[in-house]
């Protein structure tokens, strides 16, 4: 901006005291020097980017920290549960059943008495069984004091070799006898015994399958109840044959190491989702596959002390087989999958992002476990994908889950309004 403006001449022309003069151009002179530096100065209303103005800032994105380690290799695979051991109830002694002496739906003991029927017929068969054995025990000691008298008289010829004969005969008849009478009365005993139907093992009992009154046992072995072992619990499941094989392979190659027997787990999820608290073993693994299905069976023992598991529930089993070395865990977001391979985006120390084709081996809790491709300390996007711009540069800040983000939002102290 110039001095010489009319403003100026005219303040200049105009006759006035010495010190106002003075006073009015150190006034002119002030801004006209604000002028001249707000010329100079860049344009505060210009767009970023634009020239003279500065660039926008670095866009933040989500990232992870690769930290390569073991991680077990989880197979998740449907099953159904069941009991350890079943036993059927039956009714061996022909009766009327008399009364059930248990709660339907309760835990029992081996042992413990279930139904009584009616024992009548079967105490009087004891007492039957037991009047004949003591009869044969007489007709025993009978022939044994005969036999025992002939002993020294055949010696002296004062009886013939015939008559001891038919008194040693006599006697071992005898005591075939007591024997054959003895067998009765544990026959008779054990009839009785089964007038009092007990528990076969211990267990949970279901409903009672008669009532009282009804006649059980006639013919057949009449169904009472059953008892089923509930702790613990076998889940039975099927995986490929195909995956199998190439499991068996990994192993071979070294790429995975086996679980081995303590470090195997199984753990059984059910229909809502939620885990069993109790992890199980693997028993067995069949030696056959199912022509049918091309599936092998397993077996495993979960422990279950609160009876929340039942038999015939449909679940999920997540079973480790084998442990991968050196693995990477990643979100799942962060991985993209398509027809031509599994990449990531890495993000670089000056911050540019750049793919990365990368290995998986599969999936644990809802991550991507990477076998190959990714080295430790690289820093691997999670999320702000649909920050990047071309090839500019980005800010990378550790990623943080829902989950956490929500449990530290939650364990936040809260201010109170004032």
């Amino acid at each position: 901006m110039s001095v010489s403006s009319p403003l100026l001449k005219m303040a200049a022309a105009a006759p006035k005291p010495l010190g106002v003069r003075f006073g009015l151009w150190a006034l002119l002179l002030a801004v006209g020097v604000g002028l001249a530096a707000c010329d100079k100065a860049p344009n505060a209303g210009a767009a970023p980017g634009a020239p003279g103005a500065g660039g926008p800032p670095p866009a933040e994105v989500g990232v992870v920290t690769v930290a390569p380690g073991d991680v077990g290799l989880i197979t998740e695979l449907p099953g159904r549960l069941e009991a350890s051991r079943v036993a059927e109830v039956r009714a061996r002694a022909a009766g009327i059943l008399q009364q059930r002496v248990f709660r339907e739906g309760s835990d029992v003991k081996a042992g413990q008495l279930l139904f009584r029927i009616d024992a009548a017929p079967y105490a009087a068969a004891l007492q039957s069984a037991e009047a004949s054995l003591a009869r044969a025990q007489a007709n025993r000691t009978q022939a044994t004091a005969l036999a025992n008298r002939y002993k020294p008289l055949v010696a002296e010829n004062a009886i013939s070799q015939q008559e001891f004969a038919n008194a040693q005969a006599a006697q071992q008849s005898a005591e075939a006898d007591v024997a054959v009478a003895q067998a009765a009365v544990q026959t008779a005993r054990i009839n009785l015994g089964y007038a009092s139907v007990t528990a076969p093992i211990a267990g949970r009992i279901g409903r009672a399958l008669v009532t009282e009154g009804a006649l059980v046992g006639q013919g057949q072995a009449t169904e009472l109840a059953v008892i089923q072992q509930v702790n613990p619990l076998f889940v039975n499941f099927t995986q490929s044959a195909a995956e199998v094989l190439r499991l068996r392979r990994s192993l071979e190659a070294g790429q995975l190491k086996g679980a081995g027997a303590g470090a195997a787990s199984v753990r059984v999820v059910l229909e809502d989702g939620s885990e069993h608290p109790q992890a199980g073993k693997l028993l067995f693994s069949d030696l056959t596959v199912d022509p049918t299905t091309s599936q092998i069976t397993l077996r495993a023992e979960v422990p279950n002390p609160e009876g929340a598991l039942l038999p015939g529930l449909y679940v999920r089993v997540r079973l480790e087989q084998a442990t991968a070395r050196d693995a990477i865990t990643l979100p799942q977001q962060a991985v993209t999958r398509s027809a031509r391979g599994d990449t990531v985006m890495v993000v670089d120390a000056e911050g540019k992002v750049a793919p990365r084709p990368v290995k998986l081996g599969g999936q644990q809790n809802a991550q991507w476990v990477v076998l190959d491709g990714l080295e430790a300390g690289e820093q691997v996007m999670v999320d702000g994908f649909q920050k990047l711009r071309g090839g500019a540069p980005v800010k990378p800040v550790p990623w943080v889950s829902p989950g956490e983000r929500a449990a530290s939002a939650t364990s936040a102290p809260k201010t109170e309004a004032k």
